[in-house]
């Protein structure tokens, strides 16, 4: 398995003086520090890229044994183009999962994803929020629709998803599409509308969160001061 982080990202409303992906939580750790924790119960830390941006010098000095990929556009561009990037960048032939350098997640949360051999998308059902990624399904259980705008989804996308190697240049075709401004989840949306089968995980007994906002922030610390 190839693991992707998308970590380019400012974070300025949190910390003008790090990426976001380098936050610091309430035990000590880093968004990316637990992130790589977790990823290691299944991966080498030489699976690991990481897509950097802004102060990317912060990341590299703290994992060395990452490879990395630099968006010198970081400021300019959204997870769609950092994404590709990355699988630009990719030389093996493994599948991929690819996470958001701002989610914090129970260490659990990635043991089904590992071992589907399908190309899937990790997914709250317990919350839909108005302004996150929403999804509803196919008959078959695949995923018909992702977008923020879809009314009547089915659960909210965590930033956690897999793409099977045998679909990675029609995904890459999709990611090229996609403008400046998206975030993958327009590649995503263009490649299931395509007939690629892309199917939902449902992660809502773990906690998940993706930390935008101070209130965020807190709501993350609360839940490791408790775990």
């Amino acid at each position: 398995m190839h693991i992707i982080i998308l970590a380019a990202g400012m974070g300025t409303r949190l910390n003008k003086n790090n990426p976001k992906s380098l936050v610091k939580l309430s035990n000590g750790d880093s968004i990316l520090n637990r992130q790589i924790n977790a990823l290691l119960d299944y991966v080498n830390i030489n699976d690991i890229t990481i897509v950097v941006g802004y102060k990317q010098h912060k990341i590299k000095e703290k994992y060395p044994k990452c490879s990395y990929v630099y968006n010198e556009n970081y400021q300019n561009t959204n997870t769609a183009k950092s994404l590709l990037l990355a699988l630009e960048s990719k030389e093996d032939e493994k599948d991929v999962i690819w996470i958001n350098g701002d989610v914090v997640f129970e260490f659990e949360v990635l043991k089904d994803i590992f071992v589907t051999s399908n190309s899937s998308m990790l997914v709250n059902t317990l919350k839909v929020g108005a302004e996150e990624v929403k999804y509803t399904i196919n008959n078959d259980g695949s995923i018909n629709k992702v977008s923020k705008n879809i009314n009547n989804g089915l659960g909210e996308a965590v930033g956690i998803n897999k793409i099977l190697n045998s679909q990675l240049d029609e995904f890459k075709k999709e990611l090229e599409r996609c403008s400046k401004s998206d975030y993958f989840e327009r590649g995503l949306e263009m490649l299931i509308n395509k007939g690629t089968k892309i199917y939902p995980i449902d992660i809502s007994k773990y906690f998940c969160c993706e930390i935008d906002t101070q209130d965020d922030l807190n709501f993350v610390n609360r839940f490791l001061k408790s775990e």
